[in-house]
């Protein structure tokens, strides 16, 4: 009798899990498991098929199928604003988050540590991100570059979905439209962070400088505030690059307000009336909850 090896039957137990809860996530119930086995394998992984036909796949399917909905549902909008925002709706920065929000890393079969470092870095970039920057976030941090094999993962689990629908794609959009919500549209791609970079400067009466250049395949932009190089931007994309950029300016700009306003609180719990201690209290709060920090205890 041919014995079982134990640590085959762990991994064929957790590829089972993984199986059971995208489809869950997905409410898909896939035909042929294989493809989605398929798409949880990373080229690491020895003696297996890995996921990058189904990525190709996906990648063409969900850009195609963001295009369709583009074209529906803005009927005013011409072909470059159009681009623009198929580009901030399947980048990678976009896409990587859409992994971390849902944890699909995990399911990825895969032996590689460093990757596993890297995917470790950015999603602890991403935690501390405001829930609102993480839906909103085509353009991702500047510090950590999100990691491909996070936005491949979405696109390989999409392609597998594709292929075993027999290439509908009105059921693909159906299937995955869920998991990439929100979707950017038109009236906010803008809203966040280069609008906000400028509304700011406007108010302190700074001058702010956007520049961009190309080096190679990449777009290198640089956000500049009364001259001084604030942020620093780079993407494939011309508009995700200036996004980066202001975003990092936007970080540095509230870094430089934070002394501020610890002398603003400081003086006004040192020796105010009860209303001006209750006021400070109120900002401290505020301050607190934008930097994510646990909530005072007064005594």
């Amino acid at each position: 009798m041919k014995r079982s090896c134990p640590e085959a039957e762990e991994r064929d137990g957790g590829l089972r899990r993984a199986v059971t809860e995208i489809e869950r996530l997905l409410g898909y119930v896939f035909r042929d498991h294989s493809l989605l086995a398929e798409a949880l394998t990373h080229s690491s992984y020895p003696d297996h098929r890995s996921y990058q036909r189904l990525e190709f796949v996906g990648d063409a399917a969900l850009s195609l199928a963001i295009t369709n909905h583009l074209y529906l549902t803005n009927p005013d909008l011409g072909p470059g604003r159009l681009s623009a925002l198929r580009a901030a709706n399947i980048s990678t920065e976009k896409l990587a988050r859409v992994a971390v929000r849902h944890r699909l890393y995990r399911f990825l079969r895969r032996n590689s540590h460093a990757l596993d470092q890297m995917v470790f870095d950015f999603t602890n970039l991403v935690m501390v991100e405001r829930e609102e920057e993480i839906g909103w976030a085509p353009y991702g941090g500047s510090t950590v570059k999100a990691p491909k094999v996070l936005a491949d993962i979405v696109e390989s689990i999409a392609g597998a979905v594709y292929v075993d629908c027999n290439f509908d794609l009105e059921l693909l959009w159906k299937v995955f439209r869920g998991i990439l919500e929100p979707i950017i549209t038109s009236e906010n791609m803008d809203e966040q962070p280069v609008t906000t970079l400028y509304e700011l400067c406007q108010k302190q009466g700074r001058s702010i400088e956007i520049k961009n250049w190309k080096r190679g395949f990449v777009n290198i932009t640089n956000a500049f505030v009364d001259g001084d190089l604030m942020g620093i931007g780079c993407s494939e994309q011309k508009t995700i690059a200036k996004l980066n950029a202001a975003r990092d300016a936007l970080q540095k700009l509230s870094a430089l307000e934070e002394p501020d306003m610890e002398v603003e609180l400081s003086s006004a719990a040192g020796n105010g009336t009860a209303e001006e201690k209750g006021g400070s209290k109120q900002k401290l709060s505020q301050f607190c909850s934008k930097k994510h920090w646990i909530m005072p205890i007064y005594k």
